[in-house]
């Protein structure tokens, strides 16, 4: 079976190659007789490898001279950040294939579009900045339009289009998408995993003019055919407002904790957003065009938060899973976004939902229980009808090609150039995009703020700090350089200088070979989803090529790395400049056997998790969770057989029931409301029941032990369970059993009415009642019920979040929110009935041959004591029956479909079997 992978771009792109005709510029011109011609002096941009380089053979004291923004721009600015935030390390094309240095991590790539053998975009102008501009330009169109007056637009001249539709072409690496994902997947392939995967992505450029022609027909074919790649074809205005406009300027930005700031932002709600439903549209189209029984989906990234649920209309059994390799944020930053609910209910189309580190799953969590009233519990999602699973499993890089690159005699040969270049120096490494997310500008005041506190450092130590452009350089761009200025200008001399700025990559060799000479590498990412420069860094420290460093890792705390490494880091807070400060000195000043003891469990622990073994453990999890919820499927679950059950039922001799009430027996009322007394049939079916002696019969509910002996006064013999377990009326019995620990139950009352004190005063027409063992926050009557209805989703996350050290959860139902002790619930009270049954004197006549137990219900509190039942039926009891009345993914082995009244004419047929 195939296994789509499905990420923005496809690890392939396409190289044209053009005509050699002349450009309109360079045509000859007839110049003046009393002017001479024109000569154009602009050098071409030399190949990567002969620009200016920090290392170059002979170096001088001064650093290289740093690109112009318009040299850099094209190469730098990229399609789309993910993981480290740089580009892939690219040679120049060959002329069958070109040949690409990949990197373990994830890479950022040239501008869309920007390419002279790519096509241009036919994208139109981008939407304003400012919703007010928005507002502004809409209105003014209006004008126009009411003045029958059109505006012009921009059309591509015919010739453009002949040209790539002629030109030859060929399959090429892509510079752009997701690194660490394709190495994950080669480096499975190549540890053995035997499965077969097809990539679906773009194309990574703009296609509008390809657009009915045979090119693109034919780059589909080849792709499909040589290598296993799906194209996705999308209008360039799609893929413009998808990535330029609503990934990175909406998405991107909350995800990593910058909150639109309106009016400024143009996260406003009709900006971009139809073109990020295109694009996803388009994928989850390919995807089920070309799906076959039993294959699986497996999508990657916020660029696609839609296509799980897309696919999931279309395909309702298809195995589908989603990883986000970014951050996700807390519930009070998410809920900022204006298409949320969209956002989390596209996610939810997954089976499993896969995420970095668990802050971010329990991120995810909280979020989807505040913001879409669902039930979120440590594994995943309760829906109406299926289950969501939930897990966290971190990406890793690929040791093994890593090491292969490192063998390369080109960075051998930098590392000797370095190594006599900075000789007796201590070296500290920083590389990243230069945006305020990768905290570039903190890094650099930190190691001012060093210079300063340790003069005696100030000529011993030297900061190279490699800064890819972000395309948003103004301000920060601005202070970043004054910082180099005035570190450089303060200590700096003819031999020494202290901060080696480059606002460019260097090439992949000199990377690997400054890795290796390091003796830190400095983090400080204002947040990130994991970091992988930071286990290359480790992997280059092993003692491989004769240099054994072991140098210190100064990490941020807000990387999801940092979460892995169990404190073995120099972990800092990238906003304190002391902490970041003390960091450095700590790392070059640490002995040499410290440093030996943090790196060897550092690198154990990238060796434990590598991308390889991530590739094959998700599936693996994707695998079984697709299983279990198939098993666990309404539409999996057989009707309860009635012939079988009667016959199983007058074949036994001691009998156990445990009955849910509401919704089971009654029909389902809320938890406040006063207890039914038109239940008269459910009365007569019981009594029919327990009259015979082989019966015991438990009643299971939330209400209150009063309430409970009100409704079932005149059925005697029957067994009672109050509070969802907190209280038990053993049969034959006139008094209740507390279960609960009055004062641990007190205990944590106090703390949650505390809290709830906060909403009751903002939450109108809201009424609370105090039971025993429980509270309940009941909201039918409030006066704006979906104000208190979202509060009331705020109140559970809180609770849950705050409480859960006292065993305490809170449940959100049907105009209500339960809050009661998880260490007294529905199936803790049915275990202890049971082993009563087994072991205590009034009961010990039928312990031991119990040999019937039906357990009845339609909640979700009922599950639990489902799955009990069902390992009785493994392990003790023949004959054991569990029947869920829900429309919902169930532990239950059975179901019926009629409700209440389905469930009264079941037990009544079985207290008149003979």
């Amino acid at each position: 079976m195939t296994v789509f992978l499905a990420s923005l771009n496809l690890p392939k792109t396409v190289h044209f190659k053009l005509p050699d005709a002349p450009r309109k510029r360079d045509r000859p011109q007839k110049a003046p007789i009393d002017k001479p011609p024109k000569v154009n002096n602009k050098a071409a941009r030399p190949p990567i490898d002969t620009r200016p380089s920090l290392f170059a053979p002979n170096p001088t004291v001064t650093p290289p001279e740093t690109p112009t923004e318009d040299e850099h721009a094209v190469l730098d600015d990229g399609l789309f950040t993910n993981e480290d935030g740089v580009r892939l390390h690219v040679s120049q094309p060959s002329d069958d294939e070109s040949s690409v240095d990949l990197g373990p991590t994830d890479r950022e790539s040239p501008k869309w579009g920007a390419r002279m053998d790519q096509p241009m975009s036919r994208a139109n102008s981008p939407p304003p900045s400012s919703i007010l501009d928005h507002s502004r330009i809409l209105q003014k169109a209006k004008e126009l339009g009411r003045q029958g007056v059109t505006q012009p637009r921009q059309h591509r001249s015919d010739s453009h289009d002949r040209v790539f539709a002629n030109a030859n072409w060929r399959i090429v690496h892509s510079e752009q998408g997701n690194g660490g994902l394709r190495n994950a997947a080669e480096a499975a392939l190549r540890d053995g995993y035997e499965g077969e995967y097809t990539w679906v992505g773009t194309l990574g450029m703009p296609t509008d003019a390809l657009e009915g022609t045979q090119q693109k027909d034919d780059i589909h074919d080849r792709l499909l055919t040589e290598y296993n790649m799906l194209t996705v074809f999308c209008s360039d205005k799609d893929f413009d407002g998808h990535y330029s406009h609503f990934c990175k300027q909406i998405l991107w930005p909350v995800f990593h904790y910058q909150i639109p700031d309106n009016p400024k932002s143009k996260a406003y709600e009709d900006h971009s957003w139809k073109f990020y439903v295109n694009v996803n549209q388009n994928f989850a189209d390919k995807i089920v065009k070309n799906w076959k029984r039993g294959d699986t989906i497996w999508v990657h990234d916020y660029h696609l938060l839609l296509v799980p649920a897309m696919v999931r209309q279309k395909i309702p059994d298809a195995k589908i899973g989603l990883f986000l390799h970014v951050p996700f944020p807390s519930s009070e930053v998410f809920r900022c976004l204006a298409v949320r609910k969209e956002l989390l209910e596209g996610m939810l189309g997954a089976n499993l939902i896969g995420f970095q580190i668990p802050e971010y799953t329990r991120h995810f969590l909280q979020t989807c229980s505040r913001i879409l009233n669902v039930e979120a519990t440590a594994e995943g999602i309760h829906l109406e009808d299926r289950f969501v699973n939930v897990v966290a499993q971190a990406i890793g890089i690929d040791p093994v090609s890593l090491n292969q690159h490192r063998q390369d005699e080109e960075v051998q040969k930098w590392i000797s150039i370095m190594k006599d270049r900075y000789k007796d120096k201590k070296i500290i490494v920083a590389r990243d995009k230069l945006d305020h997310v990768r905290g570039v500008r903190e890094k650099l005041l930190s190691y001012e703020l060093f210079l300063n506190k340790n003069p005696q450092w100030r000529d011993k130590i030297v900061l190279i700090q490699v800064a890819l452009s972000g395309g948003e350089n103004s301000d920060l761009d601005a202070a970043v350089s004054d910082i180099v200025t005035r570190v450089n200008s303060s200590w700096a001399n003819l031999a020494y200088q202290p901060l080696v700025y480059l606002k460019q990559d260097i090439p992949y060799s000199q990377y690997l070979a400054l890795l290796t000479i390091a003796d830190a590498l400095m983090i400080t990412s204002q947040r990130e989803g994991m970091n992988l420069t930071s286990h290359e860094f480790l992997a280059c420290q092993d003692g491989h090529c004769d240099e054994k460093k072991h140098g210190s890792l100064i990490l941020s705390e807000f990387t999801g790395t940092s979460s892995l490494f169990g404190g073995n880091e120099l972990s800092v807070n990238p906003w304190s400049y002391r902490q970041c400060s003390d960091a450095i000195g700590k790392a070059v000043e640490m002995s040499d056997e410290e440093k030996a003891t943090r790196w060897t469990k550092l690198y154990e622990t990238i060796k434990n998790h590598t991308g390889g073994q991530w590739f094959t453990k998700y599936l693996k999890t994707l695998d079984d969770a697709f299983e279990e919820q198939h098993r666990h499927s309404q539409t999996s679950i057989p009707r309860l057989n009635l012939q079988k059950l009667s016959l199983r039922y007058s074949q036994s001799q001691r009998r156990v029931f445990f009955l849910d009430l509401e919704g089971t027996l009654i029909p389902n009322n809320p938890m406040s409301s006063t207890v039914p007394m038109n239940a008269q049939r459910t009365l007569s079916v019981l009594n029919d029941l327990v009259e015979d002696s082989r019966n015991t019969v438990y009643i299971m509910s939330g209400r209150r032990p009063d309430e409970l002996d009100r409704l079932f006064r005149l059925v005697p013999n029957l067994g009672l369970i109050a509070e969802n377990g907190s209280f038990i009326k053993y049969t034959g019995n006139s008094t209740w059993t507390e279960i609960a620990d009055r004062s641990s139950v007190a205990a944590w009352k106090e703390s949650v009415r505390s809290t709830l004190q906060y909403y009751i005063e903002r939450t109108p027409g809201v009424e609370v009642e105090d039971r025993r063992c429980s509270l309940i926050f009941d909201y039918k009557h409030a006066e704006d019920f979906s104000t208190a209805e979202r509060q009331a989703s705020d109140w559970t996350g809180h609770i849950n979040e705050s409480c859960e050290g006292q065993h305490v959860h809170a449940t959100q139902l049907d105009s209500c929110v339960v809050v009661e002790s998880t260490d007294y619930t529905k199936h803790t009270a049915a275990e202890r009935i049971y082993n009563d049954l087994k072991t205590n004197a009034p009961y010990a006549d039928k312990a031991s041959d119990v040999d019937f137990v039906m357990v009845v219900g339609d909640g979700r509190e009922d599950e639990k004591v489902f799955k009990w039942a069902n390992c009785l039926g493994k392990t003790a009891i023949k004959d054991v029956y569990t029947v869920s009345l829900g429309n919902r993914n169930t532990e239950a082995t059975s179901t019926l479909t009629q409700g209440v009244t389905g469930v009264l004419v079941t037990l009544q047929k079985l207290a008149n079997s003979p």
